[in-house]
């Protein structure tokens, strides 16, 4: 029983190989089935035994390697300083995204669906930055929303890097980058400077309250919606903060 576990997984290592070979060699990122069975030297009812289909056997594909370059990118040492990790991230994600175009696309560009994908799981690990980040003081914003903005931002420079054949290196990428930083991440405590009091809480949180969505006078909705997540920081008060009830 050992023996054919082991000899089922090599045989499913073997396609998975073969498969991610073709892809990777496919200008379009397509390839047949019978190309992979003939590369692996399987028979079809072999492939569809360990995969289903070749929709099954794409998502094994993205998942295995991305399950690699996660693998990597993990034993990396932290540098200490979170918006520092984060903006390696960044990069590293991107030059993913452009050496393994195909891939990408599968992750990102037409999903395939079906439990938990690489790219749940790479969000997955962004979200642990932005709880990071939020626990050094320096998210502007919700950690969801955080996450939500720097995936699609990450994602559609990718995307557009590999449908322009650029370099992962393209200058857009750090623009982008420093443009989302810059919305995200906030810049360090001051030493010294007021802490958010009981008092300045609630107020806040009325204000928050009060604020409709959609534009206000003269503020666009998006600024109304910055507005709203700088008030929802201001509600929660410091812990160390005095104040008087009010």
């Amino acid at each position: 029983m050992a023996k054919e576990a082991s000899s089922a997984r090599r045989t499913r290592a073997l396609i998975i190989d073969a498969a991610a070979d073709l892809l990777a060699a496919s200008a379009s990122g397509e390839f047949s089935t019978r190309e992979v069975c003939d590369a692996a030297g399987v028979t079809a009812p072999t492939l569809y035994h360990h995969f289903g289909d070749k929709d099954g056997l794409l998502r094994e594909v993205a998942a295995d390697r991305f399950s690699r370059y996660l693998t990597r990118k993990q034993a990396m040492e932290t540098t200490g300083d979170p918006v520092e990790d984060f903006l390696r991230g960044w990069d590293m994600h991107v030059e993913f995204g452009v050496t393994n175009p195909a891939l990408y696309n599968i992750m990102y560009g037409r999903p395939t669906g079906g439990g938990t994908t690489p790219a749940d799981r790479a969000h997955a690990v962004l979200v642990a930055m932005m709880r990071d980040l939020e626990r050094a003081g320096r998210l502007r914003m919700p950690i969801g929303t955080a996450a939500d903005m720097v995936a699609s931002a990450a994602v559609g420079v990718t995307l557009h890097l590999i449908r322009t054949r650029a370099a992962a290196g393209d200058p857009l990428s750090a623009l982008v980058r420093d443009a989302v930083t810059a919305a995200v991440i906030g810049p360090p405590a001051v030493p010294g400077a007021a802490s958010v009091t009981p008092r300045l809480a609630r107020a806040a949180a009325r204000l928050e309250a009060e604020m409709p969505h959609g534009s206000v006078g003269t503020l666009r909705a998006s600024e109304v919606t910055l507005l709203r997540e700088w008030l929802a920081q201001l509600s929660v008060p410091d812990p160390t903060a005095g104040g008087a009830p009010s």
